[in-house]
């Protein structure tokens, strides 16, 4: 098992401690971003020192092991950073607080009547894909989808989320994260409380916070490196 409970305490802090750096620089206050710890493969007792920290929003891709987790680590908020499917759908209404992957007409339908049914109500943000390349649907199609989604029983719409094309340099990816930030103010003009940019992982949070990011989904920066395992990355 990578990652000590004092490695990762340790890393816990330098995080934190960069992303009020990042805040500073740029008059933000570090009570506006919050840490998304990226739990992908990570064992109940790892996530526990971090909700035990006071980390308490932890992202799941997968709704197994959201399953498999979700009841051992007490205290937390569980983000489902992994694609939304619709055979999936009615499990992640069921057992996620947050959505962060929006995406496809009847995943979102099936999201949305599911956790009206089970009387919930999910706070949810639209992806974004700019490349054409990843999950999530085009700059052009979000204001549409944002004004649906904001009409349906079972989800509180609350932001957007990105993932950048790979680059080599935190400075590469800051393009991308203004214009999720631009794309954000095009629907505040309509949809005053979607705030939340969920953007920046362990290579690239600092300069994602400095664009303007209130969500940030850190994994191997904060747990170690984790064996690979396939499927689809919400967070690294």
């Amino acid at each position: 098992m990578h990652g000590t409970r004092d490695e990762i305490l340790r890393n816990l802090t330098m995080i934190r401690e960069r992303i009020a750096g990042a805040c500073d620089r740029t008059g933000r206050d570090p009570s506006e971003v919050t840490l998304v710890a990226a739990a992908k493969t990570r064992p109940a007792e790892q996530i526990r020192w971090v909700v035990e920290a006071g980390t308490t929003a932890i992202g799941q891709n997968y709704v197994r092991e959201l399953r498999d987790v979700r009841d051992a680590v007490p205290g937390a908020r569980w983000h489902y950073i992994g694609t939304l499917q619709t055979n999936s759908a009615h499990h992640v209404a069921a057992l996620a607080d947050v959505v962060e992957t929006l995406s496809g007409d009847r995943a979102i339908e099936r999201l949305a009547r599911r956790a009206a049914e089970a009387g919930r109500t999910l706070d949810a943000l639209i992806e974004v894909d700019f490349t054409g390349e990843r999950a999530g649907v085009s700059a052009d199609e979000v204001l549409g989808l944002t004004d649906r989604v904001a009409g349906m029983r079972g989800l509180r719409l609350r932001g957007l989320m990105t993932l950048p094309p790979l680059t080599q340099t935190a400075s590469e990816a800051r393009p991308w994260f203004r214009r999720l930030r631009e794309l954000r103010d095009l629907v505040r003009e309509n949809h005053s409380d979607v705030v939340d940019l969920s953007m920046g992982m362990s290579l690239d949070y600092e300069a994602a916070v400095e664009e303007g990011a209130t969500m940030v989904r850190i994994g191997t920066a904060l747990f170690g490196p984790r064996s690979p395992t396939g499927g689809p990355i919400g967070a690294t």
